[in-house]
């Protein structure tokens, strides 16, 4: 018997066993209940419409119809909270083109499948289904229409404004200190150690909902943006690569993986390996190191803007978009203390809105705007420091 109380999940995949093995998963936590299951993504849609469950659990390769097409038919028609459930090797593309589509999140599945090692996915999958329970799902068609590109003669948004007071002294962040060993070759750094040219830099942080986000933003910007575009996602190692392409292959801006010691460079928006943390040397320079996680991430939002906030001062821009957790709002707080610029996504267009929210809280954010607003935003206070070539915003 349902008890109201509980989420109630269907699950949806192909394997007998590894429908067993998550039933046996979500149900050790009281607070879950499996109340379908699904064999296919026809069942699937039919389950959904049947059960009206509060999330969904998606495996990608399933026959008749898989996850990615049930994905997009039950956000177009029905919308659910959907947490991908999938192999973390062979299907990155059909996962990322499923956050795409509107699913919440992933898991990635141990590549053995059996049980043991589905154990230790166990508290990642609790934890993103209870997420996924409370996000306010809508149509995939809602979305694509407010992800629109604006018209360019549109004035830089002012809705939701904050005051841009000088930063006060009480938000002063304790930074967190990682060692910085930076490549000796052609180091653009004067003997002080401080580079011989200052330039804007954006940092764009995000974590649940941010692979649909910034599948939605990047393409608005130009390719001749000046300054570098640093993207530090939340995502597993073996995702980054094959996100960083799909972002390429619909932006004009380059987009690649950042690489270690490598210079910055306008035009270009770096994302942050997986399993990374990366950081602004004082000369210019990304530095990557694997050390251990910062408040439970790895890459951790807070040191990028924490390393940007010393090297580019009142240049920088940080962006905090849709995420669980409060990782950006330290970092966020640097920015501003250095005369920089922070931006936090609305509510209304996030997933999750913990990320932005923590970051508002400490009082250093300027403005709070939905995400096709945020581009235009960033034009505008680039625009103090860098003028736009003619015929740009």
């Amino acid at each position: 018997m349902t008890t109201p109380d509980k989420i109630r999940v269907l699950v949806a995949e192909d394997s007998a066993f590894m429908r067993r093995t998550l039933r046996l998963l979500l149900e050790s936590d009281p607070q879950l209940e499996v109340v379908g299951e699904a064999r296919d993504g026809v069942e699937t849609v039919l389950q959904n419409e049947a059960l009206n469950p509060d999330v969904i659990t998606m495996d990608i390769n399933m026959p008749k119809r898989d996850g990615v097409e049930a994905t997009e038919e039950i956000m177009s028609s029905r919308p659910r909270p959907i947490v991908i459930v999938s192999s973390n090797s062979r299907e990155v593309a059909s996962v990322l083109r499923a956050l795409e589509l509107g699913a919440i999140d992933f898991v990635a599945k141990p590549v053995s499948g059996v049980d043991l090692d589905m154990e230790n996915v166990r508290d990642e999958l609790v934890r993103k289904v209870k997420v996924a329970a409370k996000v306010r799902v809508v149509r995939n068609a809602a979305r694509a229409r407010s992800a629109a590109p604006k018209d360019s003669s549109t004035p830089p948004p002012t809705a939701v404004a904050l005051a841009e007071a000088q930063p006060r002294p009480d938000v002063a962040p304790a930074k967190t200190v990682f060692p910085i060993t930076e490549p000796a070759a052609t180091n653009r750094a004067t003997a002080s150690g401080v580079p011989e040219e200052r330039f804007p830099v954006v940092v764009l942080g995000a974590s649940t909902g941010g692979p649909a986000a910034l599948m939605r933003f990047l393409p608005r910007m130009r390719a001749d943006f000046p300054a570098p575009v640093l993207l530090i996602q939340h995502m597993p190692a073996s995702f980054t690569a094959q996100f960083g392409q799909q972002l390429a292959s619909t932006c004009a801006i380059r987009v690649k993986e950042a690489e270690n010691g490598e210079l910055m460079r306008p035009g270009t928006a770096y994302l942050c390996p997986g399993g990374h943390h990366l950081r602004v040397s004082p000369s210019g320079r990304l530095l990557l190191n694997d050390g251990p996680r910062l408040n439970g991430y790895r890459p951790s939002i807070d040191l990028a803007l924490d390393s940007v906030s010393d090297f580019a001062g009142p240049m920088a821009i940080a962006v905090i978009l849709t995420g669980m957790g409060n990782d950006g709002a330290q970092g966020a707080r640097a920015i501003r203390m250095s005369g920089g610029y922070v931006i936090a996504q609305d509510e209304a267009t996030s997933v999750i809105f913990g990320m932005p929210s923590e970051t508002i809280k400490t009082g250093a954010v300027n403005q709070v705007l939905p995400l096709e607003a945020i581009y235009d935003a960033i034009e505008h206070r680039i625009g103090r420091f860098v003028p736009a070539p003619t015929g740009t915003l």
